[in-house]
């Protein structure tokens, strides 16, 4: 099947357009309601696989990769790589005897890389920020069996619009920098109702976060040979401190319900569409890998940030800052097989730990998975390459600890990578 460029890239702009709506959150994770909600890394499939490795990754493979982590790797694409996917997540919530699962779809990447010359490619695409979704309900009474019903919900996002460029300087350097526009809303909803007792009003207030502004993180590695047939690759991202421009609603109203619908008493609060910021802070991450040519890869990552630094509006949220870690590889039996498609396929494993910025009863809520995934090769066009990457994190999030909540959770991501000639003229004799 020949795939047509120009449909590609119409399909490309209608997916970019609409990415905005269909990446609305829906996840429960009540540890999402703290900063800006459960982060979710700059990772495509085949990166998710070897346990989020990026940093201290140039190539993988034969194949030509985005590597959206390390900018710096931007400058060994010598094809143009479209690469869009999506992701499913599956979740069971744990608080004591108590047990909730839920399940949710969404697209989940849209990349695309460019070679500008023989050692440097530029990068744009879209992607998650971080998700932010919970809905918890606290029931309280007094000794008099006086019960009132409290709900907490919250849903929302940020995304992630950037484009990045890459370059080689010298036989072992890489140098790069991505520049990212983040954007989305974080909304959230609290309500007491009185629904055992005639004639008390029920209060609900609603809050809107609406978020936007650019981020810049730049990236830098080393590549040296070991041997003939082998490199080693060591790399370094960060960023600054970073504002966010916010504009924060809020409507607070008293209500009855009758029959399953809201009837409105009066309007309370009404904040309209105040101006603030928002701090992301600085963050540094190094990581290193080794391949051996179009065999197989191992590496690991060290992720710091400085989430203590996190305010909203000038108010700090008290998170805390964060630390983790990767380690994976990657092994192809045999790139050159020709009657046993088993020895072409990319298998990949890898783990990866986080402590989180969340901090409650003295627990650090921690994040820890096992990862693996496949890459599959597909029936190539003259000038074209095709891979479908898949990979599942299989982890938890939290603890059972001090009554919290211990998330369990599979989540599988789903990519289709193509790599191709596109934008380069054809010189015929």
């Amino acid at each position: 099947m020949i795939i047509s460029k120009k449909n590609l890239l119409a399909f490309a702009i209608s997916l970019f357009t609409a990415y905005g709506a269909l990446a609305q959150s829906t996840i429960n994770s009540p540890y999402s309601k703290f900063g800006v909600g459960n982060l979710s890394g700059s990772y495509l499939p085949q990166n998710r696989a070897l346990g989020n490795l990026g940093y201290g990754i140039s190539t993988v493979g034969g194949y030509n990769n985005i590597n959206i982590a390390n900018p710096a790797s931007y400058a060994n694409m010598r094809l143009t790589v479209f690469d869009i996917g999506a992701s499913t997540h599956s979740q069971t919530l744990k608080k004591g005897s108590k047990s909730e699962s839920n399940f949710n779809a969404s697209l989940n990447h849209l990349a695309i890389g460019i070679p500008v010359s023989k050692k440097s490619a530029l990068s744009f695409g879209l992607l998650p920020y971080s998700n932010f979704g919970y809905s918890y309900d606290d029931v309280s009474s007094s000794v008099d069996t006086f019960k009132i019903e409290h709900t907490y919900s919250g849903e929302g996002g940020i995304n992630r619009a950037y484009i990045g460029y890459g370059f080689g300087l010298g036989k072992h350097f890489t140098f790069g920098a991505n520049m990212s526009y983040l954007f989305g809303n974080l909304k959230e909803i609290r309500t007491t109702e009185f629904n055992q007792y005639i004639g008390f009003l029920n209060s609900k207030t609603a809050d809107n976060n609406s978020v936007g502004g650019l981020v810049f993180d730049f990236g830098a590695q080393y590549t040296a040979a070991l041997g003939k047939k082998a490199k080693i690759t060591i790399g370094y991202t960060g960023n600054a401190k970073t504002d966010l421009h916010t504009t924060y609603s809020q409507l607070s109203t008293r209500y009855m319900e009758s029959s399953g619908s809201e009837y409105r008493a009066d309007t309370t609060r009404f904040i309209n569409e105040v101006k603030g910021n928002l701090v992301l802070p600085a963050s540094h991450n190094f990581g290193f890998s080794i391949e051996k040519y179009n065999k197989w890869l191992v590496g690991a990552d060290l992720r710091l940030a400085n989430w203590s630094d996190f305010a909203r509006s000038g108010s700090a949220s008290q998170l805390n800052d964060t630390w983790g870690f990767s380690v994976g590889g990657q092994i192809t039996p045999n790139v050159n097989a020709v009657t046993n498609y088993f020895k072409l396929i990319d298998y990949r494993l890898g783990f990866s730990y986080d402590k989180t910025y969340v901090k409650i009863a003295g627990q650090d809520i921690d994040v820890k998975s096992v990862n693996l995934g496949f890459g599959f090769p597909l029936i190539s066009g003259r000038n074209a390459f095709y891979k479908i990457n898949f990979s599942t994190e299989i982890g938890t999030r939290g603890t059972l600890e001090q009554n919290l909540v211990k998330e369990n959770f599979i989540n599988f991501h789903l990519g289709f990578t193509i790599n191709d000639r596109w934008f380069q003229k054809y010189k015929y004799d």
